[in-house]
């Protein structure tokens, strides 16, 4: 059963305390096993890959073929019924709109000292982009990868993704082609991560690699960063909804059982200023379960690490909210408003009764790759300016580096670095 406090009870602070801190990520054996993939990738490249994708995937990439062809793609977007192509089209229009806005300008001014001095933003030249394939396939994935890189201007961008027995979801591929991602490599795990950032005779290698994945591939981006650009390192799903007794029961349960049913250990947590209705809520959740085809997945993680939390205000959950920093936070109010102002830490943030967390998986426009693991306190969502970086310039003339040259001799000196000191008092 999930956890169920009161902030009126003795003891709550330690036990919302321990919920906070409660760890879902990878364990110890994880950080080693993926540490032994990256050096077989490193050392024996596509060798290694063909290896594991035997060992955990079931097929032969050399029987089966490593790469998608054009053909596959574009034969998987004209089979699509005309509902779902116009969905997935819908969804890339919209996802397309919003990243535009995100593109940063370019500064270029010269300031009272003479000093011309800005920045310019430049796409990084190749960009690898992770798909789960293994527990269930997500073209939405493609689409929130993939979109930003094209907006920001990647000129190559791979696709790697896990095919088990050699079979890959059609609406992956389709997705692809409306993305416009022409390559495509069957391989994942933490392998087909080190593949991306290493480089072998087949897969060159990437400046940036983004994209949800399960323990090993989080794993492997979070050892590999450095070696290569990442977006995030993200863990299991999480949502927190923050709801008065006026919501439809059904409805907040269901909008927690749309992150339940991810993954065992996805977390979805309720806070109410209502006992009747923290009440009716769960009674929903026990309803709905038995009925989802996913139902195992999220019997498991509702039980495991989802929570009920009666407090006696709304307002007085936001620090609660803030200490949990969530991927997804629904506020559930008639002022959704005067709530998100208060608000600190959150992924993205969902406002209003008819604004369900699932909408922005698909279709709302941003980005559904978050930061996970209490990581909203310091990063955000994948965004365009993850496949961009910023260089600085600057331009002195005689003028200008007499302005400000004296004090950049003063400060070397004080730091014991003579170079840097003649470097500029040679011009002086």
């Amino acid at each position: 059963m999930p956890l169920r406090l009161s902030i009126r009870e003795a003891g709550f602070d330690a036990a919302f305390t321990a919920l906070v801190n409660a760890r879902r990520e990878a364990d110890e054996d994880v950080s080693r096993d993926v540490t032994a993939i990256l050096r077989a990738v490193r050392e024996r490249g596509d060798a290694a890959l063909a290896d594991y994708t035997q060992r955990f995937d079931g097929h032969d990439l050399n029987a089966s073929g490593w790469n998608i062809a054009t053909a596959d793609r574009k034969a998987a977007l004209n089979g699509l019924s005309t509902p779902l192509r116009d969905a997935l089209e819908l969804a890339a229009t919209r996802i397309a709109a919003y990243h535009e806005r995100q593109k940063p300008q370019d500064s270029d001014s010269v300031d009272a000292a003479g000093v011309r001095l800005g920045a310019r933003w430049r796409a990084v030249d190749a960009a690898g982009l992770y798909v789960p394939g293994g527990r269930a396939a997500y073209p939405s994935s493609v689409l929130m990868n993939a979109i930003p890189a094209k907006v920001a201007g990647v000129e190559r961008i791979a696709i790697v993704t896990p095919t088990p027995n050699g079979d890959i979801n059609p609406l992956v591929l389709a997705a692809a082609e409306i993305a416009g991602v022409e390559e495509i490599w069957r391989v994942g795990g933490a392998q087909a991560v080190a593949a991306l950032a290493y480089g072998t005779d087949k897969i060159k290698p990437v400046d940036v690699v983004t994209g949800p994945g399960n323990a090993w591939v989080a794993e492997a981006k979070r050892q590999l960063y450095g070696v290569v650009g990442i977006d995030m390192v993200a863990g299991p799903s999480e949502i927190v909804v923050v709801a008065d007794g006026k919501n439809d029961a059904e409805w907040i349960a269901a909008d927690l059982l749309s992150q339940s049913e991810h993954d065992p250990t996805s977390q979805s947590i309720l806070f109410t200023d209502d006992a009747a209705f923290a009440d009716a809520v769960a009674a929903a959740v026990e309803r709905q379960i038995p009925a989802l085809s996913t139902h195992a997945v999220a019997r498991a993680s509702w039980d495991a690490n989802g929570a009920i939390i009666l407090v006696d205000t709304l307002e007085e959950a936001l620090p609660l909210v803030d200490r949990l920093a969530p991927e997804h936070l629904e506020l559930a109010v008639d002022d959704p408003q005067a709530l998100f102002k208060c608000v600190r830490h959150a992924g993205s943030v969902f406002m209003g009764r008819m604004t369900p967390e699932a909408v922005g998986d698909y279709v709302a426009g941003p980005n559904h790759v978050l930061p996970t693991g209490r990581r909203a306190r310091f990063s955000s969502g994948l965004s365009v300016l993850d496949f961009m970086k910023r260089t600085s310039f600057l331009a002195l003339d005689q003028r200008a580096i007499e302005a400000i040259g004296p004090a950049a001799v003063a400060l070397a000196e004080a730091e014991g670095l003579p170079a840097h000191a003649a470097s500029v008092r040679l011009r002086l």
